[in-house]
């Protein structure tokens, strides 16, 4: 069969595996570790080049998620921050109290937790793990129940569809934020590599990293250009109106790229570059940090309805 789903224990962490075995691109997922993707591996130059940078195992990830800046983790219900961990929302007030830094809460609340396999299965044309994970409200700073389904598709041509459906299961309207927050490498420093994402404004930050409402048009890596010493932990408006993909990392010594294809559901892209600059975050975002309080890109949901938020990540080779 072209593609195959397995199920393995490797490095003490439970994984599925998608394969495409008539390219060898290979997606690995931990479900029981926030369902974070743990590796996208290709066949490139005589070898394998993993992009995402990775846990050394499942005690590694329990110690130190958030040390190691919550890599490949679904950002839900909330994404970056929420200024002082407090909110309000249908005249009541709420606070945070999960991952506090800085004084903001950070990246949501189903990073670290462990969903379940709902589904599983491959053919001739992609290879499909579903899983899922019911929030009971548990958190007094989010007391509202949801459904979060994560879908990863592995196709042809080395692209892997990532789909999350949100589905409300409280008595009231909540309200909702999407994002992913994956550390893309590509072997080497990340200065050696081009970038280029299609963005119309950058959004400024105070000093607490949260948007003060005003922006700036920001064009400077609508072509590919090399990244050098340049950094990074902003939020850019994405630009629709250009053709796909809207972000690509390069390495034109090695001939290979990763390309991003968020569709409308994702409409801003935060980017940071970590210390040792070995990796680069590119985080799909449905609305600006903090949005639980300004309300830029906030989604309201009503009982039983749903929002689906949906990209595509591909590595091509360069001819």
């Amino acid at each position: 069969m072209p593609f195959t789903v397995e199920s393995k224990n490797e490095g003490d962490f439970d994984k599925i595996i998608l394969q495409d075995n008539s390219t060898q691109t290979s997606v690995e997922i931990i479900p029981g570790c926030g369902a974070i993707l743990h590796a996208f591996t290709v066949w490139h130059n005589d070898g394998f080049i993993n992009i995402i940078e990775q846990y050394e195992s499942a005690a590694d990830f329990a110690a130190n998620v958030e040390v190691k800046g919550l890599k490949s983790c679904k950002l839900s219900p909330f994404a970056c921050r929420i200024k002082n961990a407090t909110y309000s929302f249908g005249a009541q007030q709420y606070t945070l109290d999960k991952y506090i830094l800085d004084g903001s809460a950070i990246h949501g609340l189903l990073y670290d937790v462990a969903f379940t396999v709902t589904h599983a299965g491959a053919g001739n044309e992609k290879a499909q793990v579903v899983l899922t994970y019911a929030y009971q409200g548990d958190n007094p700073g989010y007391p509202f129940r949801y459904d979060c389904i994560i879908t990863y598709t592995l196709k042809a041509e080395s692209a892997l569809e990532i789909v999350t459906v949100i589905i409300n299961r409280d008595k009231q309207i909540i309200p909702m934020q999407d994002g992913w927050h994956p550390y893309f490498t590509l072997g080497k420093k990340i200065d050696d590599l081009q970038l280029e994402f299609q963005s119309k404004e950058k959004i400024l930050f105070d000093d607490s990293l949260v948007p003060t409402g005003e922006t700036l048009p920001y064009q400077e890596f609508n072509s590919l250009k090399q990244i050098k010493d340049t950094f990074f932990d902003n939020c850019f408006s994405l630009n629709f109106a250009t053709c796909q993909p809207l972000c690509v990392l390069r390495d034109a010594v090695q001939k290979l790229q990763i390309e991003i294809h968020p569709d409308k559901t994702y409409p801003y892209l935060q980017i940071y570059t970590p210390p040792g600059r070995n990796s680069i975050a590119i985080e799909n975002l449905s609305a600006l940090p903090d949005a639980f309080n300004n309300g830029i890109g906030l989604i309201t949901l009503t009982p039983q309805s749903s929002h689906v938020f949906a990209t595509i990540y591909k590595i091509t080779t360069l001819k």
